[in-house]
């Protein structure tokens, strides 16, 4: 019973890391966002991208206080992937054809899910150690913080951007990109910018899916030829 007593307060003060607060925080500006998506698409906006721009707040929290923990960043990632599900469900409820938010939802979560798990089989501490990569674009993601950040910005910004300029629940995608494209505005710009970055992440998406996928394979066949 004293060794539980004791383990209580160490295991609270994870829960209480200032990065982890931090995302916690993310996780109510979120609920809040979506819950006035429909209503108010400029607060939802707002809201949105303000707990997507803490995501660089929790992790400079986390190396400024030496509060780095795998709690904190299992809660970083989903809350990343959730927050960017819900608004591509959204999306996918806004412009037609649906599928292709509904597959890049599925890239997102897939490429994600095993990169973490392929992660944990090769010991490895964080996901984005990649400096075995064959793939120099692979490794120039997680090498380099601007490249990555705009990418990843890229993204957020697109799917903002559909959702503000959406003008009813059955337009069609290709059309209101092109002629947004061809407006020749600061806005079609930012989209033309967004569309770029959010391209190079769906291909290290699916290079970060299959090179997972084959660290996972590696293992299980390891794993047969042990005596």
């Amino acid at each position: 019973m004293a060794t539980k007593a004791k383990q209580r307060p160490a295991k609270l003060s994870v829960y209480l890391y200032i990065p982890n607060i931090v995302g916690y925080m993310r996780v109510l500006l979120n609920c809040i966002a979506f819950a006035v998506c429909f209503s108010n698409k400029t607060l939802f906006s707002l809201l949105y991208f303000f707990s997507f721009c803490c995501d660089a707040v929790d992790g400079w929290c986390a190396r400024k206080f030496n509060q780095v923990s795998t709690f904190g960043a299992v809660l970083d990632m989903v809350t990343d992937r959730v927050s960017t599900a819900c608004l591509l469900v959204i999306l996918s409820q806004i412009y037609r054809p649906s599928l292709v938010f509904l597959s890049l939802l599925a890239l997102d979560i897939a490429s994600h899910w095993l990169q973490m798990y392929s992660t944990f089989l090769s010991g490895k501490t964080s996901h984005k150690d990649v400096k075995d990569s064959t793939s120099w674009l692979f490794r120039l993601y997680y090498g380099n913080r601007l490249f990555m950040g705009y990418c990843c910005v890229s993204c957020e910004v697109l799917y903002i951007i559909l959702f503000l300029i959406a003008k009813n629940h059955t337009a069609n995608l290709m059309n209101v990109v092109v002629e947004s494209l061809t407006q020749f505005s600061p806005l079609s710009l930012l989209l033309a910018l967004s569309i770029f970055g959010w391209s190079i992440k769906q291909i290290i998406n699916v290079i970060q899916m299959k090179t997972a996928a084959d660290v996972c394979v590696l293992y299980d066949i390891e794993k047969q030829h042990k005596p």
